[in-house]
């Protein structure tokens, strides 16, 4: 097997040429054929016994062919770029060359490779000094927040629908004179002031009494992720069945010692203080770690190959469509609902993908500059910490050498993104 490579007329891409010897495109072949043999019913044979001169006879030279390159090729593929210890930054553009029998198979892969990254200035960059404080509003927003959680659902008869209240109703929608789909529910829970309904429709429910009914005319929105009720006048019937309303609790130390593990309101105050504090200091450090990033960047000129970026923005398809997979959904019926193609996607997201990879080629560019090495404790920590997040062993993710890759990786970069905050100019704003 041999491997040439040649530079193409543009910049940081590759042709990589791979010969195959026949002998091994010919096993691979073989491997096809006795997985697929079963499925083959040839006069004379039983289903799936005919043997494979037979089958090939019968078929063609050729129909194997394809199987049997798309098995061998990324095996072939991945054995070549890591022993020739090539740094591959995006998908292949696979080309056949020659694949017939008894000869080698030859394809080629045009690829593009990690851009040169000459730094600019990461040392004393200049930084503006970010801080949150704690108020006395954000400490009884948290509060409130306990007293809405620990409310009680009660039923009212004797008044009509105002904001806030919890009321429950029957409702079909119209446009232009009949019902559209989607439009009609029984027995639905709305919380009027929640502005889950188009708008206008909460609104129209407030005086309300239980039993009444009532036609609510509104307009969905321009941008209504159904085209065919975008912009459109539409009446609702409703029927209202109950009201509801929330009662909260008096927010008092006995309050505290019924959400809390402290005597006292002002204990429990405290603590909340405490902790938001805490989270302001992390969203700091969060925040001071991006601008520094962002200021190292924009002193550093890149040529990032297309092929990267497309690369990147594939990775955030896939990251898109497994976190929509917890809601039941997949990235094109997501698309369908925002009315968008993929092409769209990919062009919204070419800004924030070409960010990311500057921002990775940068970092890995430090790391290298400054000779920093993987830190032990850090990867022991944070296997430490996934073992008690997922239930796991320490010593199986201890044994899981990607992961342990991964995390060494991680704590170059968390001490590259250190070093550049720790000798930044940080001024107070």
């Amino acid at each position: 097997m041999s491997l040439k490579q040649e530079k193409t007329e543009n910049k940081n891409e590759l042709k990589l040429t791979f010969t195959v010897p026949a002998s091994r495109f010919e096993e691979a072949i073989q491997e096809v054929f006795k997985k697929s043999a079963k499925y083959f019913n040839i006069p004379g044979f039983r289903k799936g016994k005919a043997p494979f001169k037979i089958v090939e006879r019968y078929y063609g030279d050729s129909i194997f062919y394809e199987d049997a390159f798309n098995e061998l090729a990324p095996i072939v593929y991945d054995e070549e770029i890591k022993e020739n210890k090539i740094e591959v930054a995006s998908r292949p553009q696979i080309d056949v060359v020659q694949m017939e029998k008894g000869k080698d198979l030859i394809f080629t892969a045009i690829v593009a490779t990690k851009p040169e990254v000459k730094l600019g200035k990461y040392k004393e960059i200049p930084l503006k000094k970010i801080e949150y404080k704690v108020t006395d509003e954000d400490v009884d927003h948290e509060i409130n927040h306990m007293a809405e959680h620990n409310s009680r659902i009660v039923t009212v008869e004797d008044r009509p629908v105002k904001d806030q209240d919890i009321v429950t109703i029957d409702f079909e929608g119209f446009t232009d004179g009949k019902p559209f789909e989607g439009g009609k529910a029984e027995n639905h829970d709305l919380t009027i002031g929640s502005k889950t309904f188009i708008p206008g429709f909460e609104d129209q429910i407030i005086g309300m009494k239980i039993g009444e009914e009532k036609d609510i005319k509104v307009t969905f929105p321009k941008d209504y992720f159904s085209k065919d009720l975008a912009g459109k006048e539409a009446t609702f019937h409703v029927v209202l069945h109950a009201i509801k309303e929330k009662q909260l609790p008096t927010i008092d130390d006995e309050f505290a010692k019924d959400v809390s593990e402290f005597d006292t309101l002002k204990e429990l105050k405290d603590s909340i203080k405490e902790k938001k504090q805490k989270e302001n200091e992390e969203r700091a450090k969060h925040e001071t770690e991006d601008a520094a990033i962002e200021e190292v960047c924009k002193n550093t000129n890149i040529d990032i190959p297309a092929g990267m970026i497309d690369l990147e923005i594939d990775n955030i398809m896939q990251n898109l469509d497994q976190r929509l997979s917890y809601q039941g959904l997949n990235l094109e019926q997501y698309l369908k609902m925002m009315g968008k193609s993929e092409a769209d996607f990919r062009k919204d997201y070419k800004e924030q993908a070409e960010k990311n990879v500057k921002t990775r080629l940068v970092l890995d560019q430090i790391v290298k500059d400054e000779k920093i090495k993987e830190d032990e404790k850090y990867i022991k920590d944070k296997i430490e910490e996934m073992a008690k997040q997922y239930n796991r062993k320490v010593e199986d993710l201890e044994k899981n050498e990607e992961l342990k890759n991964y995390l060494a990786e991680s704590s170059k970069t968390e001490q590259a993104i250190d070093l550049i905050v720790k000798n930044a100019k940080i001024s107070k704003k």
